[in-house]
Protein backbone atom coordinates (compact mmCIF):
# COMPACT_ATOMS: atom_id res chain seq x y z
CA UNK A 1 0.00 0.00 0.00
CA UNK A 2 0.75 3.91 -0.43
CA UNK A 3 0.19 6.50 1.92
CA UNK A 4 1.40 10.23 0.52
CA UNK A 5 1.44 12.64 3.48
CA UNK A 6 1.10 16.09 2.60
CA UNK A 7 2.82 18.04 4.79
CA UNK A 8 4.77 21.33 5.81
CA UNK A 9 7.22 19.53 8.05
CA UNK A 10 8.54 16.88 6.24
CA UNK A 11 11.71 15.87 8.21
CA UNK A 12 9.07 15.19 11.54
CA UNK A 13 8.86 11.59 9.28
CA UNK A 14 12.16 10.86 8.97
CA UNK A 15 13.39 9.46 12.38
CA UNK A 16 9.90 7.86 12.75
CA UNK A 17 10.32 5.83 9.73
CA UNK A 18 13.58 4.40 10.54
CA UNK A 19 12.42 3.80 14.39
CA UNK A 20 11.23 0.50 16.10
CA UNK A 21 10.07 -2.34 14.47
CA UNK A 22 7.06 -0.91 12.07
CA UNK A 23 10.75 0.15 10.41
CA UNK A 24 10.44 -2.71 8.61
CA UNK A 25 7.22 -2.28 6.79
CA UNK A 26 8.38 0.82 5.65
CA UNK A 27 12.11 -0.40 4.51
CA UNK A 28 10.61 -3.39 3.35
CA UNK A 29 8.42 -1.27 0.84
CA UNK A 30 5.55 -3.07 2.09
CA UNK A 31 3.61 0.29 3.28
CA UNK A 32 5.29 2.91 0.81
CA UNK A 33 5.22 6.18 2.32
CA UNK A 34 6.01 9.60 0.33
CA UNK A 35 6.41 12.98 1.25
CA UNK A 36 5.07 16.17 0.09
CA UNK A 37 6.06 20.01 0.90
CA UNK A 38 2.86 22.18 0.00
CA UNK A 39 5.63 24.33 -0.24
CA UNK A 40 7.61 23.27 -2.75
CA UNK A 41 4.33 24.16 -4.88
CA UNK A 42 3.95 27.62 -3.55
CA UNK A 43 4.76 30.48 -5.53
CA UNK A 44 6.87 34.15 -4.97
CA UNK A 45 10.46 34.56 -3.39
CA UNK A 46 8.91 33.78 0.40
CA UNK A 47 6.92 30.55 -0.60
CA UNK A 48 4.06 31.36 0.96
CA UNK A 49 1.42 28.52 2.54
CA UNK A 50 -0.77 30.73 4.50
CA UNK A 51 -2.83 34.03 5.43
CA UNK A 52 -4.12 36.07 7.20
CA UNK A 53 -8.43 34.79 8.00
CA UNK A 54 -10.82 36.87 6.22
CA UNK A 55 -13.28 38.30 8.67
CA UNK A 56 -10.17 38.70 11.55
CA UNK A 57 -8.99 36.72 14.38
CA UNK A 58 -5.90 35.06 15.60
CA UNK A 59 -3.53 33.21 13.30
CA UNK A 60 -3.20 32.28 10.12
CA UNK A 61 -5.03 30.03 7.18
CA UNK A 62 -3.10 27.33 5.15
CA UNK A 63 -4.08 28.66 1.50
CA UNK A 64 -6.01 26.60 -0.95
CA UNK A 65 -3.79 27.30 -4.11
CA UNK A 66 -0.45 25.70 -2.98
CA UNK A 67 -2.03 22.78 -1.27
CA UNK A 68 -4.44 22.13 -5.05
CA UNK A 69 -1.13 22.30 -7.27
CA UNK A 70 0.80 19.64 -4.31
CA UNK A 71 -2.06 17.20 -4.35
CA UNK A 72 -2.15 17.37 -7.92
CA UNK A 73 1.69 16.61 -8.02
CA UNK A 74 0.64 13.44 -6.02
CA UNK A 75 -2.39 12.52 -7.58
CA UNK A 76 0.14 12.52 -11.14
CA UNK A 77 2.43 10.67 -9.74
CA UNK A 78 -0.34 8.07 -8.57
CA UNK A 79 -1.53 7.90 -11.87
CA UNK A 80 -4.63 5.85 -10.70
CA UNK A 81 -7.83 6.24 -12.78
CA UNK A 82 -10.36 8.59 -11.23
CA UNK A 83 -12.69 6.05 -10.27
CA UNK A 84 -9.97 4.39 -7.88
CA UNK A 85 -8.16 6.91 -6.78
CA UNK A 86 -6.23 6.91 -3.16
CA UNK A 87 -9.26 8.93 -1.09
CA UNK A 88 -7.71 12.40 0.51
CA UNK A 89 -7.64 11.98 4.09
CA UNK A 90 -7.37 15.43 6.31
CA UNK A 91 -6.77 15.13 10.27
CA UNK A 92 -9.52 17.14 11.77
CA UNK A 93 -11.62 17.80 15.10
CA UNK A 94 -14.48 17.55 12.86
CA UNK A 95 -13.24 13.77 11.62
CA UNK A 96 -14.51 10.42 13.39
CA UNK A 97 -11.80 9.15 15.76
CA UNK A 98 -9.69 7.03 14.36
CA UNK A 99 -10.48 3.27 16.40
CA UNK A 100 -9.51 -0.33 15.90
CA UNK A 101 -11.64 -1.07 13.15
CA UNK A 102 -10.71 2.32 10.79
CA UNK A 103 -7.04 0.81 11.60
CA UNK A 104 -7.93 -2.56 10.06
CA UNK A 105 -9.98 -1.37 7.27
CA UNK A 106 -6.74 0.77 6.25
CA UNK A 107 -4.36 -1.76 6.79
CA UNK A 108 -6.19 -3.63 4.00
CA UNK A 109 -6.57 -0.93 1.39
CA UNK A 110 -4.60 -0.12 -1.05
CA UNK A 111 -3.51 3.68 0.58
CA UNK A 112 -4.85 7.24 0.89
CA UNK A 113 -3.23 10.75 0.32
CA UNK A 114 -3.07 12.46 4.03
CA UNK A 115 -3.36 15.90 4.40
CA UNK A 116 -1.67 17.21 7.70
CA UNK A 117 -3.25 20.95 8.30
CA UNK A 118 -1.45 23.56 10.57
CA UNK A 119 -1.95 26.83 11.97
CA UNK A 120 -5.58 27.71 12.02
CA UNK A 121 -6.35 25.20 9.62
CA UNK A 122 -6.93 24.58 6.18
CA UNK A 123 -9.05 27.25 3.64
CA UNK A 124 -12.48 25.62 3.88
CA UNK A 125 -13.13 25.63 0.21
CA UNK A 126 -10.24 23.44 -0.12
CA UNK A 127 -11.56 21.09 2.10
CA UNK A 128 -15.39 20.89 0.34
CA UNK A 129 -13.80 20.46 -3.34
CA UNK A 130 -11.08 17.91 -2.28
CA UNK A 131 -11.47 16.37 0.67
CA UNK A 132 -13.01 12.98 1.11
CA UNK A 133 -12.54 11.73 4.51
CA UNK A 134 -11.45 13.68 8.05
CA UNK A 135 -10.40 11.51 10.57
CA UNK A 136 -9.14 12.74 14.73
CA UNK A 137 -6.88 11.14 17.21
CA UNK A 138 -9.20 12.03 20.19
CA UNK A 139 -10.92 15.38 21.70
CA UNK A 140 -8.37 17.40 21.91
CA UNK A 141 -6.45 19.82 19.21
CA UNK A 142 -2.50 19.26 18.02
CA UNK A 143 -0.08 21.46 16.54
CA UNK A 144 -0.60 19.82 13.33
CA UNK A 145 -1.90 17.07 11.72
CA UNK A 146 1.82 15.05 11.25
CA UNK A 147 1.16 13.02 14.95
CA UNK A 148 -2.43 12.23 13.80
CA UNK A 149 -0.96 10.59 10.22
CA UNK A 150 2.23 9.09 12.28
CA UNK A 151 -0.51 7.10 14.42
CA UNK A 152 -2.36 5.67 11.58
CA UNK A 153 1.16 4.84 9.86
CA UNK A 154 2.18 3.38 13.01
CA UNK A 155 -1.06 1.27 13.50
CA UNK A 156 -1.17 0.17 10.17
CA UNK A 157 2.28 -0.97 9.82
CA UNK A 158 2.18 -3.02 12.50
CA UNK A 159 -0.53 -5.13 11.58
CA UNK A 160 1.03 -6.07 7.57
CA UNK A 161 2.43 -9.35 7.45
CA UNK A 162 6.00 -10.16 8.66
CA UNK A 163 6.30 -6.73 10.98
CA UNK A 164 5.71 -7.85 14.26
CA UNK A 165 8.04 -10.94 15.82
CA UNK A 166 5.09 -12.92 16.85
CA UNK A 167 2.88 -12.89 13.58
CA UNK A 168 -0.17 -13.37 16.20
CA UNK A 169 0.74 -11.05 18.99
CA UNK A 170 -1.29 -8.06 17.72
CA UNK A 171 -4.53 -10.41 17.48
CA UNK A 172 -4.02 -10.51 21.89
CA UNK A 173 -4.28 -6.78 22.09
CA UNK A 174 -6.56 -4.19 23.44
CA UNK A 175 -9.27 -3.22 21.37
CA UNK A 176 -9.24 -6.77 18.83
CA UNK A 177 -12.07 -8.53 17.96
CA UNK A 178 -10.09 -12.12 19.40
CA UNK A 179 -10.38 -10.46 22.73
CA UNK A 180 -13.99 -8.88 22.07
CA UNK A 181 -13.16 -5.40 21.77
CA UNK A 182 -11.93 -5.49 25.68
CA UNK A 183 -8.82 -3.90 26.95
CA UNK A 184 -6.26 -6.23 27.74
CA UNK A 185 -4.89 -8.13 30.41
CA UNK A 186 -1.78 -6.73 32.30
CA UNK A 187 1.87 -9.04 31.22
CA UNK A 188 4.20 -9.81 33.77
CA UNK A 189 7.79 -11.05 33.05
CA UNK A 190 10.82 -12.13 35.44
CA UNK A 191 12.12 -11.80 37.91
CA UNK A 192 9.33 -13.68 39.76
CA UNK A 193 9.42 -11.41 42.36
CA UNK A 194 10.55 -7.71 42.26
CA UNK A 195 10.77 -4.95 44.51
CA UNK A 196 8.40 -6.98 47.32
CA UNK A 197 5.73 -7.70 44.32
CA UNK A 198 4.74 -11.58 42.85
CA UNK A 199 3.91 -12.41 39.55
CA UNK A 200 0.33 -13.95 39.91
CA UNK A 201 0.80 -17.30 41.09
CA UNK A 202 -1.82 -18.53 38.30
CA UNK A 203 0.88 -17.35 35.54
CA UNK A 204 3.41 -19.89 36.85
CA UNK A 205 1.31 -22.60 37.28
CA UNK A 206 1.55 -24.14 34.26
CA UNK A 207 -2.18 -24.81 34.26
CA UNK A 208 -2.97 -23.56 30.37
CA UNK A 209 -6.74 -23.22 31.00
CA UNK A 210 -6.91 -21.40 34.61
CA UNK A 211 -4.44 -19.14 32.80
CA UNK A 212 -6.61 -18.53 30.07
CA UNK A 213 -9.76 -17.85 32.44
CA UNK A 214 -7.54 -15.45 34.45
CA UNK A 215 -6.86 -13.31 31.53
CA UNK A 216 -10.51 -13.18 30.59
CA UNK A 217 -11.33 -12.20 33.49
CA UNK A 218 -8.68 -9.49 34.15
CA UNK A 219 -9.68 -8.47 31.01
CA UNK A 220 -13.51 -7.71 32.15
CA UNK A 221 -12.58 -6.77 35.52
CA UNK A 222 -9.76 -3.58 34.02
CA UNK A 223 -12.67 -2.85 31.14
CA UNK A 224 -15.35 -2.74 33.59
CA UNK A 225 -13.09 -0.22 35.42
CA UNK A 226 -12.03 2.06 32.52
CA UNK A 227 -13.74 1.76 29.70
CA UNK A 228 -17.69 0.28 30.36
CA UNK A 229 -18.44 1.65 26.94
CA UNK A 230 -16.63 -1.19 25.58
CA UNK A 231 -17.76 -3.69 27.52
CA UNK A 232 -21.34 -2.54 26.67
CA UNK A 233 -20.38 -2.76 23.21
CA UNK A 234 -19.91 -6.42 23.66
CA UNK A 235 -22.64 -7.35 25.55
CA UNK A 236 -24.96 -5.96 23.22
CA UNK A 237 -23.13 -7.81 20.15
CA UNK A 238 -23.48 -11.01 22.05
CA UNK A 239 -19.61 -11.42 22.70
CA UNK A 240 -19.97 -12.14 26.38
CA UNK A 241 -20.58 -15.94 27.76
CA UNK A 242 -22.85 -16.36 31.03
CA UNK A 243 -19.20 -16.94 32.45
CA UNK A 244 -17.82 -13.75 31.83
CA UNK A 245 -21.04 -12.15 33.42
CA UNK A 246 -20.21 -14.12 36.39
CA UNK A 247 -17.01 -12.69 36.26
CA UNK A 248 -17.56 -9.06 36.28
CA UNK A 249 -16.81 -7.35 39.75
CA UNK A 250 -20.64 -6.30 40.28
CA UNK A 251 -22.72 -9.65 38.72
Amino acid sequence: MRFDVITLFPGLFAPFLTSGVTRRAYAGGQVDVRLWNPRDHAEGNYRRVDDRPYGGGPGMVMLAEPLLRCLEAVRAERAEPRESQAPLLLFSPVGRPLDHAAVERWSASAGAILLCGRYEGIDQRFIDAHVDLQMSLGDFVLSGGEIAAMALLDAVARLQPGVLHDADSHQCESFHPVLDGLLDCPHYTRPEEWAGRRVPAVLVSGQHAQIARWRREQQLAITSRNRPDLLDAARKAGRLSPADEAALPDA
